[in-house]
C-alpha cells in the first residue's frame, strides 16, 4: 500500500511521504488563493467558487465559505447543497469529511480527522492516522466548536458554541459542552415557537 492508501484506510501512515507533501502543498496554494482574493473584485464570488471546486472533493450548489479557510488536502472533503461556513474554519481531512445539505458552521469551527498514537515512542516516529467525520443534513454547529476524529453528528442537531465533540451525537438534539453531551431533544414546542416567529416575520414584511 502507498502511504496515501494507508492514510485513507485509517491505518498508521507517514505524513512526510513525498506524494502526501505534494498534495498538501497543492492544498496550501489553493487555500492561499482563496484567502487572498480581493472582495472588491467584481468576480470575487465566482473566483471563490472556482477555487473551492478545484480544492475540495465535491461542493454542492449554493455553498459559501467565508475566508480565511484552511484544510490539509481538500480532496477528502465532500459538501452537500446549501452549505455555509463562517470565518476561520479549519478542516483537517486526512480521512473523509462528509457534510450533508443545509449545514451551517459558525466561525472557527474545526473538523479534525487526524489522530496520533498515544504512545510517545510511536508518535515520535511521525506516524499518524485518521478517522472520518460525518455531519448530517440541517446541522448547525456553533462557533469555536471542535469535532474530533471518528465523530458522526445526526441530522437537524444543534451543537452549542465552544463545544468539543468527542463522540457521536444523535439527530434532532441540542448538544453542548466539553466533552459535548446531549442537553435535550428538539421538540414540537421548539417547532411551534419558531414557526410562529417566522409567521410574525412574514407579516411584518408585507
Amino acid at each position: 500500500m502507498t502511504e496515501q492508501e494507508r492514510m485513507l484506510s485509517g491505518a498508521l501512515y507517514n505524513a512526510g511521504d513525498p506524494a502526501l507533501l505534494e498534495a498538501r502543498q497543492r492544498a496550501k496554494c489553493l487555500c492561499h488563493r482563496f484567502n487572498t482574493q480581493s472582495p472588491e473584485d467584481n468576480a470575487y464570488a465566482q473566483h471563490q467558487q472556482e477555487t473551492l471546486q478545484a480544492l475540495l472533493g465535491h461542493v454542492g450548489t449554493q455553498c459559501w465559505i467565508e475566508a480565511p479557510f484552511h484544510c490539509d488536502y481538500g480532496t477528502q472533503i465532500t459538501i452537500g447543497d446549501h452549505f455555509f461556513a463562517n470565518y476561520d474554519c479549519i478542516f483537517l481531512d486526512v480521512a473523509p469529511i462528509v457534510i450533508g445539505n443545509h449545514v451551517f458552521l459558525g466561525p472557527r469551527v474545526s473538523l479534525f480527522t487526524a489522530g496520533h498514537p498515544l504512545t510517545a515512542q510511536i508518535r515520535n516516529l511521525e506516524l499518524e492516522f485518521g478517522k472520518p467525520i460525518t455531519i448530517g443534513d440541517s446541522v448547525w454547529i456553533g462557533g469555536d466548536t471542535t469535532v474530533l476524529p471518528g465523530v458522526t453528528i445526526g441530522p437537524e442537531t444543534v451543537v452549542a458554541a465552544g463545544s468539543v465533540v468527542t463522540k457521536d451525537l444523535p439527530g434532532g438534539v441540542i448538544a453542548v459542552g466539553n466533552p459535548c453531551r446531549v442537553l435535550r431533544p428538539l421538540t414540537e414546542e421548539d417547532q411551534a415557537f419558531w414557526q410562529a416567529q417566522r409567521e410574525a416575520y412574514l407579516q411584518s414584511s408585507t
